[in-house]
Parts: C-alpha cells; sequence; structure tokens
C-alpha cells in the first residue's frame, strides 16, 4: 500500500518548481525554438532569393505591407544580408540565453529574440508556423517578467502564459470534437497520408491497426479538451496532463516533422505546473493569484456581456420592419414580408432570396424598383430565416418552401396583378418550381446566378464545394448556438448594402437561426439535387437570366446550365436568355451598389420588353376580332 500511495503521488502530484525556476525552464525552451529556426533560415537561404519561396519582391505584397511605415522598416529588415544577420545575431543570443544565470539581462535577450521575431513575420511569412508564434509569446511574457521587480507583476505575467496554454489545448481540442473525422478516427490516417506532414510507416500502422489508431485520436482529444482541468483538484491531474501533451509534441516533432513544436509548446509547461501548485506547498510560498481572481471575473463579465449581445442581436431579428405584415401558410409556417412601391396595373415584383440569406439582400434591387418604376415589391424570409418562423414537424423538403412562396404569392397579390418571380442561388430554383405550378398568373421570371438541379451530377466545382458547405453551415450552426456568433467579424459585404439595412442582416449574420436554415435546406438540395434525373420540365413563362461573370469564368459548366434553363422556357427567343454582369461574383451581383444596379437595369429593359409584347399582342387580337 505504501509503495502505491507512492506511485500514486509521482502520477497525481503537484510539479514542484518555484517562479524562477519556471522561469529559467520556459526561456529555455523558447530561447531552443528561436535557435532551431535562425539556423534553418540561414540554411535555406536560396528561398530568399528572387523567385524563391520568400522572394521579398513577392512577399512585400502582403497585408503587412499596406501601412507605410511598416514598409519601410519592412523593406530594409527584408534585405537578404540584412536577414542573415539578424539570423545570426538571433542565433547567437538564444545560445546565450542557454547558459546558466539568472540576471535581469536575461529579459533584454528575451525581448531582443521577440522583437526580431516580429521584424521578421513579414519576411518569413512561408515557413513560420504555431511553434514560433508560442516561442514569441513566452520570449516577450518572460523578456517583461525578468525586467519587472514586484513579485507580484511577476506572477501575473506566468498566469498569463499558464492560462493562455491552458485555453490553447482546449480550444484546439474542442475545434476538432466539433468535426467529424477526429470523433470517427479518420483524420490521423488522413494526415499521415499527406506529403507535408505525413509519414507511409505511421499510416500503414493506422490502416493495420484502425481501433488502436482511433483510440490514440480520442486520447488526444480528451487531452486537449479536458486540459483546463489542471487547475482543479490542487494541481493533481498537472503530471499526466503536461506528460501527455509533452509526448503529444514530440510525436509531431518526430512523424510530422515538426521540430520546433517539442520545444516551443513545452515552453509554456513550466508556467503550468508553478499557477498549478496548491499556494500552500514550499515551492510557490508568497505566489500572488489575484489576476487569477481577476480573469475569473473578467470571464464571468465577458459572457454576461457575450449574452446580452446576442440576445439584443437576436431581438433585432425577430422584430422584423416597421412595415413587416405575417402570413401562415399550408405548413404552419409564419412568414414575415414586407412590400412596396407604387399601386399600379404594373406586375408585382415577388423576391426570393438563396440559401443563408435574407431578403435584405436584395435592397439595392428592391429599393430601386419600390421607389424608381411603376412596379410594387413583396420580399420576404424562408420559414427560419430572420423573423420567420418554420413550425412545421415535417422532415424539410424544398416543395415545403416552395408551398409557402405559392401561398404568399396567393394571398399578397391580387389575383388581377401578374407577378414576376425573382429568384437568387437556390430561391431561383424555387421560383423555377413554383412557375410550374401557376404559369397563368406570372409575367416572367428573373434568375439571378441561380441553382440547377444537375449542378451536382454535371459541375465538378460545384460537386466538389459541396461536401465542404454542409461542413461549414454545420459547424457554424453548432458554434452560433453556443453564443459564439457576438464573436463573428463583420464581414465586409455587410456595409456594401444600404446603410439602413446593414445592422439588421449583420445581426441574422451571427444568429444561429440562419444557419441552421441554412444547414436544414442545404441538407435536402443535396439530396434532391443528386437524385435529379432527366432534363428540366419546359416552362412557359418569359425567363430573363442573370449571370456573375465570376461564376461562369470560374466554373465554364454552369454557364452551360444556365443557357440550358433558358431553352427549356420555350418559344422566348428575343425575351429570354443569360446576361453576364461584369466582374461580379455570386455574392456581390446584390450587395455592391454598382452590380445591383446593372442587374435591376436588365430587369427594367425585360420588363419594359415583356409590357411592349404584351400591347403588341393586345393589338394584334383587336384587330384580328375587327377583321372578324
Amino acid at each position: 500500500m505504501k509503495y502505491l500511495n507512492k506511485i500514486g503521488s509521482a502520477i497525481f502530484g503537484p510539479v514542484p518548481i518555484s517562479r524562477g525556476r519556471a522561469l529559467g525552464v520556459s526561456e529555455r525552451l523558447a530561447a531552443l525554438t528561436t535557435l532551431s529556426s535562425s539556423l534553418e533560415y540561414m540554411d535555406q537561404h536560396r528561398h530568399m532569393d528572387p523567385g524563391g519561396l520568400n522572394d521579398w519582391e513577392i512577399m512585400k505584397r502582403t497585408p503587412e505591407a499596406r501601412n507605410v511605415a511598416l514598409r519601410k522598416v519592412a523593406n530594409v529588415v527584408s534585405r537578404k544580408k540584412v536577414t542573415l544577420a539578424l539570423h545570426a545575431t538571433r542565433a547567437a543570443v538564444s545560445v546565450g540565453m542557454l547558459l546558466p544565470g539568472n540576471s535581469r539581462w536575461r529579459g533584454a535577450g528575451n525581448l531582443f529574440l521577440s522583437g526580431t521575431s516580429c521584424l521578421l513575420q513579414a519576411r518569413h511569412r512561408y515557413g513560420t508556423d504555431g511553434s514560433d508564434q508560442v516561442a514569441n509569446l513566452v520570449q516577450s511574457v518572460t523578456g517583461v517578467t525578468r525586467l519587472a521587480k514586484k513579485p507580484e507583476t511577476q506572477d501575473a505575467l506566468l498566469w498569463y502564459i499558464g492560462v493562455q496554454a491552458s485555453m490553447s489545448y482546449a480550444i484546439s481540442g474542442w475545434v476538432k470534437l466539433v468535426g467529424d473525422k477526429w470523433r470517427d478516427g479518420t483524420a490521423l490516417p488522413g494526415v499521415m497520408r499527406t506529403r507535408t506532414y505525413g509519414s507511409e510507416p505511421i499510416y500503414r500502422l493506422t490502416q493495420r491497426h484502425p481501433k488502436a489508431s482511433k483510440a490514440v485520436q480520442h486520447a488526444t482529444l480528451a487531452m486537449e479538451c479536458l486540459f483546463p482541468l489542471v487547475y482543479v483538484a490542487g494541481g493533481r491531474f498537472t503530471r499526466p496532463f503536461l506528460a501527455a501533451a509533452a509526448s503529444f509534441h514530440v510525436a509531431n516533432a518526430f512523424v510530422m516533422g515538426l521540430g520546433r513544436f517539442m520545444t516551443a509548446f513545452p515552453a509554456m509547461h513550466p508556467m503550468v505546473a508553478y499557477t498549478t501548485a496548491p499556494k500552500a506547498h514550499p515551492s510557490v510560498t508568497g505566489r500572488d493569484d489575484r489576476v487569477a481572481k481577476a480573469a475569473a471575473l473578467l470571464l464571468a463579465g465577458g459572457v454576461a456581456a457575450s449574452v446580452t449581445v446576442a440576445a439584443q442581436r437576436r431581438a433585432i431579428v425577430l422584430e422584423g420592419w416597421p412595415t413587416s405584415r405575417k402570413l401562415v401558410t399550408r405548413h404552419g409556417n409564419e412568414l414575415v414580408y414586407e412590400t412596396g412601391g407604387p399601386d399600379s396595373d404594373a406586375p408585382v415584383l415577388v423576391f426570393c432570396a438563396g440559401l443563408a440569406s435574407t431578403s435584405e439582400h436584395f435592397a439595392w434591387i428592391t429599393e430601386r424598383f419600390a421607389h424608381g418604376s411603376e412596379h410594387a415589391v413583396v420580399s420576404y424570409a424562408r420559414a427560419g430565416y430572420a423573423a420567420s418562423r418554420r413550425n412545421s414537424k415535417a422532415p424539410y423538403e424544398l416543395a415545403e418552401s416552395v408551398d409557402d412562396l405559392e401561398d404568399l404569392v396567393c394571398a399578397v397579390v391580387p389575383e388581377n396583378r401578374k407577378v414576376v418571380l425573382v429568384g437568387h442561388s437556390l430561391g431561383g430554383e424555387l421560383i423555377r418550381r413554383l412557375a410550374q405550378r401557376i404559369p397563368e398568373r406570372l409575367a416572367g421570371l428573373v434568375y439571378l446566378d441561380p441553382s440547377h438541379p444537375a449542378e451536382l451530377q454535371r459541375s465538378d466545382r460545384q460537386r466538389a464545394g459541396a461536401k465542404d458547405l454542409r461542413v461549414t453551415l454545420a459547424h457554424v450552426a453548432r458554434y452560433t448556438r453556443l453564443g459564439t456568433g457576438i464573436l463573428m467579424s463583420r464581414p465586409g459585404w455587410v456595409d456594401r448594402l444600404p446603410p439602413a439595412y446593414r445592422e439588421k442582416v449583420f445581426a441574422q449574420y451571427t444568429d444561429a437561426r440562419l444557419w441552421i436554415a441554412g444547414k436544414r435546406e442545404w441538407l435536402a438540395v443535396e439530396k434532391e439535387f443528386t437524385e435529379f434525373t432527366g432534363a428540366i420540365e419546359p416552362l412557359t413563362t418569359p425567363p430573363l437570366i442573370i449571370a456573375a461573370q465570376q461564376t461562369v469564368d470560374q466554373d465554364p459548366e454552369q454557364f452551360l446550365l444556365y443557357n440550358e434553363l433558358a431553352r427549356a422556357h420555350q418559344g422566348h427567343g428575343e425575351r429570354g436568355g443569360v446576361e453576364v454582369i461584369e466582374g461580379a461574383d455570386h455574392d456581390s451581383m446584390l450587395t455592391e451598389a454598382r452590380y445591383a444596379h446593372q442587374a435591376a437595369q436588365l430587369m427594367t429593359e425585360f420588363l419594359a420588353a415583356g409590357r411592349r409584347s404584351d400591347e403588341a399582342d393586345a393589338v394584334a387580337a383587336h384587330e384580328g376580332g375587327s377583321e372578324r
């Protein structure tokens, strides 16, 4: 029993390390990382030559070079001789940091190494990795810690690295856990098959022993996801978790060729050991833990603020617009829609948005028609998007959205008024299906970069992107459900919409409902498009197909599909066809004013041609009646 207690204490006991010892081990491991990094760059100096991987004439076009002051500094530092001199100096300082000593001058050495890492970042955009970033972080903190005079300040900085390490492992683990490959055990074999990080012998082992391979992956997930447990139970879990993490990095070094990982990430481990030991332990006597309590309070405050912001954005999403109205469809879904424009006998434009987007994406076009034409407009959010609610309990199929759209048209547009359906992306497929049901009510169809039911079968690009889109929608839906939408950066296209729409669209973009609805729809799209056989059924409604240039340039098959869609509309040679907006891509054709206005102009010409055609038909009919 005595020996068992000793073994248990050796495995599940705190790591006895003092502040000074933790600082010294960390800075030396970081110095080893910097030393190997600089020696590698010096050995591979040919990559800095013209045409090389790190040719500065190419590298200086990176985003960092946009700042004039930074560009001037980078131009000086990035001369090959200067770069090599810096690396030689870094190597010498790194060797000096490995020598015994505990003076404050070591702080200057650490700061020199971290500062030159920042200077050389733009120069070595290709070649740096996570290990360099971790070493830079550790050297910055250890440098300031060495120069700090108060123990309280030093402890605060060591706590920072300890918590940072814990968060790094945990976040990495939970991100892996979300992906299917780590859960089903295919991630490791997949990585081992790659040229960059793979290993043929290890790959063969994973195939020979799939259960063991899966166990290793699940153990890695457990280690990373549960790493914050080092801060509970008085540091009893510190040893096993640090041993597992260090073994993981050693394996990365020898199997994947990530040699610097073996020293960079373990450089944070001494700080973890120091901050996880019970305060009563002799090695950490006098440790100041106030920063940990402050961090916990900040975290709690951050969570509270996040919940408040998320709730506020959800309220913005659900409130609709002052002019919004509601319709309950045959499926029990509640559609929120808006109307605008003059009361005339001209056809009413009904807009149907694409996947993971809402009616506000049409803002430039709807504003132009509502305030500058004789056409009224109707725009709406499909069930589950924006303020619209999906109450149907049946498995989702695209036919449900077509039914909803039909109910909307029949309820909102008077029977004596013709309708022009306008659909972007998936919305184009939905309006095509509705056109087969109510041709007598339609004056035309406008497709904006529409989906085609055969695209997943005939377009290599669409087929290759389908799986990525499914995974992306699933991941974003899952993350935003957890309230992480407040961490999403504001995409540039949001601020290219009309100003009055931007905040509401951004609130929709960061809200889980949009991504959940998008995921639901995409699963149905994949199933139905994959099972599609034959040709598109003939349609009698005049069409206008507007394509984005980048769409058809990047995927010529898509242009063929658009022309096939146009030919399905029988008997409308002059009025039907495919128009291309130069420079636009799939989304910017709506969100950028210049492209959206071009689309609106093409639509205006299409509608005018329809009006002239109707008038000519009426005159011909009248003359024919007179002759009789």
